[in-house]
């Protein structure tokens, strides 16, 4: 018996097993119903499936069942470089554990687009990688009663998103304190322009520590081209005995700060300490930089586990932000007073 040519359908199915369309529906839906069915028939109707190299739709066995234990994952930045890498083995772990499968939507360099975004329904629930997802377009899945979780606090429609994130706001302020009881007064702190949720709450942080602990920071939005030498010698003219450098994906700023440092003959710490609010960029020369980690595989397998409460009915704390290790590193020197 030849297969069927193109995608074989049910009634396909049906016919090469001798029976209706009602039955092989009954049978591939695992017969939840309850219908009365002999065996040699549910035999007969899967042998014919297989045979015939048949696979669900996955948007009409959606239809059919309440869940399918598959999750999504949209990404609207590069999944597997960078930083997204260990977030996405710890989704890829977690998924594993619970027994799920994951689907990926990607749009990494693309255009919001809200119709890719509503495509992420074929799954139970979706995770949501990226700074760059429109909160109206999650707004959308909300209010259809979609479960959603951002990996990555959003304070967008009123708090409503359901999130996973770092505490940027408690880690960046000890690192301040940190340099606080080292003895440190004056400090510049360097971050790039981007407006992401994570940058802001490692500037709030910054500048709450440094109001407690009494030092005057300086906040220098840069995108790295106009650091150099001079400004390196400016600021230690100045007074400032550290500097505090954020992490970022590109980490343009940290590298152009490094340069500087080099380039005005500056050692650290012995002339300038430094911190950074994250880690550095892979393979940074040098000193163990002080700042602390940020826990991304920890944030992945925590995002697949709110997300997997969500689908089920009862959660009732969609918020969570996990602690930042803080890494004491060996570039931020104690201040001598009177130095």
């Amino acid at each position: 018996m030849g297969r069927v040519r193109g995608m074989p359908r049910q009634a396909d199915i049906a016919r090469v097993a001798g029976v209706s369309q009602a039955t092989v529906s009954v049978v591939l839906g695992g017969n939840r119903t309850g219908v009365r069915l002999s065996e040699r028939t549910r035999l007969r109707v899967l042998e014919a499936a297989e045979r015939l190299g048949y696979v669900p739709d996955p948007v009409a066995k959606r239809l059919a069942s309440s869940r399918d234990n598959l999750l999504g994952v949209y990404t609207s930045t590069p999944a597997f470089t960078g930083s997204c890498a260990p977030i996405l083995a710890g989704v890829e772990a977690e998924a594993a554990a619970l027994g799920k499968d994951l689907i990926m939507f990607t749009a990494a360099g693309a255009a919001p687009d809200h119709a890719r975004i509503r495509r992420t329904r074929l799954a139970d629930g979706c995770l949501f990688l990226g700074g760059h997802v429109p909160a109206d377009a999650l707004g959308e899945l909300l209010a259809a009663g979609f479960p959603i979780v951002s990996i990555g606090r959003r304070a967008e429609l009123g708090g409503r998103i359901p999130h996973v994130g770092a505490d940027y706001v408690a880690a960046s302020a000890e690192v301040i304190t940190r340099l606080a009881r080292a003895g440190h007064r004056r400090v510049h702190y360097l971050r790039e322009p981007d407006d992401a949720p994570s940058s802001g709450d490692r500037e709030r942080g910054v500048r709450a520590a440094a109001a407690d602990g009494g030092l005057s920071v300086v906040v220098t939005r840069t995108d790295g081209t106009d650091l150099g030498a001079a400004a390196i010698r400016h600021w230690l003219d100045d007074g400032v005995t550290a500097l505090v450098v954020e992490e970022t994906e590109t980490g343009a700023v940290f590298h152009a700060t490094q340069r500087a440092l080099r380039e005005a003959g500056v050692s650290v710490p012995g002339d300038l300490s430094l911190a950074v609010l994250g880690r550095p960029p892979a393979g940074t020369a040098g000193p163990q930089l002080s700042g602390f980690d940020v826990p991304r595989r920890a944030l992945g397998r925590a995002a697949v586990r709110l997300l997997a409460s969500l689908v089920e009915p009862g959660e009732t704390s969609p918020h969570r932000l996990l602690t930042c290790p803080p890494v004491a590193g060996e570039t931020i020197a104690t201040v001598r007073p009177g130095s």
